[in-house]
């Protein structure tokens, strides 16, 4: 069982995602945004973490960076969760830091699958 924390804007998505975790028995942490998901990775410190791209505010680049390039939080992997899954958008997600990327709708057999190789 890992604490994992969802960084989505969209209420339907998060339910999407938070009952595909939960089945699984992983706890859910939730962050409306990429300042917010910054601030509750440094506060909750979660196992792994799925981060939407277009937010308000800080986008999911932006905070996947952050994240990954502070030492306290270097060590937790980022999946981009997004809409913008052109091959363009997921060369940059890796870039900026993130250790995996899926399209949405995802399909809990490739999350559970991209998740259990990052906690592993």
């Amino acid at each position: 069982m890992a604490r994992i924390l969802i960084a989505d804007d969209s209420p339907t998505e998060v339910f999407v995602l938070r009952k595909m975790l939960e089945k699984h028995q992983h706890q859910v942490i939730i962050a409306e945004d990429g300042e917010q998901a910054v601030a509750m990775t440094f506060a909750e410190k979660p196992d792994l973490i799925l981060m939407d791209v277009v937010m308000p505010g800080l986008n999911g680049f932006q905070a996947t960076r952050k994240l990954s390039k502070d030492p306290a939080s270097a060590h937790i992997p980022i999946i981009i969760v997004s809409s913008k899954n052109q091959e363009t958008d997921k060369m940059w997600g890796l870039r900026q830091g993130a250790k995996g990327y899926l399209g949405k709708p995802v399909s809990e057999q490739e999350l559970l699958d991209q998740i259990n190789q990052l906690l592993s």
